[in-house]
């Protein structure tokens, strides 16, 4: 009898275990070591075009894990990568998409809170999901910060 209710409870308990997986979704997260990795990356190429800027990881809901400015990059470079990075995550798009939409006509996006529509914020996609984001901001160009969150997004794989 003992071992009847045992086996019930088991039975019981692994059924409401599957129920709520059915529930409940996996999902894939960038951790404080892939951001650093993430920042890395991008650095690397900063100092092969000899550029400078300043490097923001977000996770997916445009939270900042990881910043780092290389010398000599103006300060106003570390909130702006930073609304790069956040606007890239939470709209899940290369910010450069936004920055030619609005340079199209498109203007009244400018009033979006939390925007940040230049060219150097890239998601960062691990299997298909969106796990980050990386903005740059202060390199030599609008075009060299891209390319350098590019690379930084690319060391996640």
């Amino acid at each position: 009898m003992k071992i009847t209710h045992i086996a019930v409870l088991a039975l019981f308990a692994y059924t409401v275990a599957a129920l709520a997986a059915e529930h409940v979704a996996s999902k894939k997260v960038l951790t404080l070591e892939g951001a650093h990795h993430v920042i890395a990356a991008a650095m690397a190429e900063a100092r092969k075009a000899n550029s400078g800027g300043t490097i923001a990881v977000v996770d997916d809901g445009g939270n900042l894990m990881a910043l780092e400015r290389i010398d000599g990059t103006f300060a106003a470079g570390a909130n702006i990568s930073i609304g790069k990075a956040r606007t890239a995550a939470l709209f899940q798009r290369p910010t450069k998409f936004f920055e030619e939409v609005i340079g199209k006509g498109r203007t009244a996006m400018v009033a979006l809170n939390d925007f940040t529509p230049l060219q150097g914020g890239v998601p960062i996609l691990l299997d298909g999901q969106i796990v980050g984001a990386v903005g740059v901001s202060g390199a030599t160009s609008a075009q060299e910060d891209e390319a350098l969150a590019i690379a930084g997004a690319a060391a996640i794989h």
